[in-house]
């Protein structure tokens, strides 16, 4: 079942299902991309054309953050629960390690992907990394990329580059990379890395991992803006 929040399609899935999904994906060897849309991701695509176009034709729209799924429910459409991208990353590496399905990380500051592959091989152990790379690159150097992750025969391409930079990089490439998932993670890496922590199970339960985010990051309050941005925008739709 699929809904809509301010526009942008979202699949109503569980966790269980939405690993089922992308599994078959794999399977069935096609390129296939994965989006998983939180409160900041619909809010940019309020105003981001491109992006809304690419989370429309995405295979599968996850509903990443408590806002998605609040904002869903409050229309009328009963999300069972959110998916939260990291936790999706985290089951999607647990069952590579257990089916053989090739990973490689792409992205992130110099180092970081490296760090969160190498945490990735301690957690899930006989996990296959198909490949590491940094997310800095100028436009000369992506033939040479993309090249090296399509000959790595890869089954999952888990891309951190940030929203929409990552979305619009694999909407751009995806058929040329020829890998059957690939999946913007955003800051995945950093929290696998050991450099972002992410909120305490309690809070996140509370749907208060953004407050979490802000007291360890207070530079993010710009960004955060785009919560009660959210809310209102939503509350807003259902008056009209």
């Amino acid at each position: 079942m699929q809904t809509r929040v301010l526009g942008v399609r979202v699949d109503a899935v569980t966790m269980d299902k939405a690993v089922e999904i992308i599994e078959a994906f794999i399977g069935g060897g096609e390129p296939h991309l994965v989006a998983t849309a939180n409160a900041e991701m619909v809010m940019a695509a309020q105003n981001d054309l491109q992006l809304a176009g690419i989370l429309e034709k995405a295979d599968i729209v996850v509903p990443d953050g408590a806002g998605v799924v609040w904002a869903a429910r409050y229309q009328g459409c009963e999300v069972p629960e959110r998916v939260a991208g990291y936790d999706l990353v985290q089951r999607l590496l647990a069952r590579s390690a257990a089916c053989g399905y090739r990973v490689y990380f792409f992205g992130g500051a110099d180092g970081i992907a490296q760090r969160a592959a190498e945490t990735a091989k301690v957690w899930y152990p006989g996990i296959t990394v198909a490949g590491v790379r940094h997310g800095f690159f100028t436009p000369a150097e992506m033939p040479g990329i993309i090249e090296e992750i399509r000959v790595k025969r890869v089954d999952i391409l888990l891309v951190a580059l940030g929203v929409p930079k990552q979305e619009k990089w694999l909407a751009a490439n995806m058929r040329e990379l020829d890998i059957p998932v690939s999946i913007g993670v955003g800051g995945s890496f950093d929290v696998m890395a050991g450099n972002v922590k992410r909120a305490p199970l309690w809070m996140r339960r509370l749907s208060l991992e953004w407050l979490f985010r802000l007291l360890l990051q207070p530079q993010r309050a710009i960004r955060m803006l785009a919560l009660p941005r959210f809310v209102f925008a939503v509350l807003g739709a259902k008056k009209h």
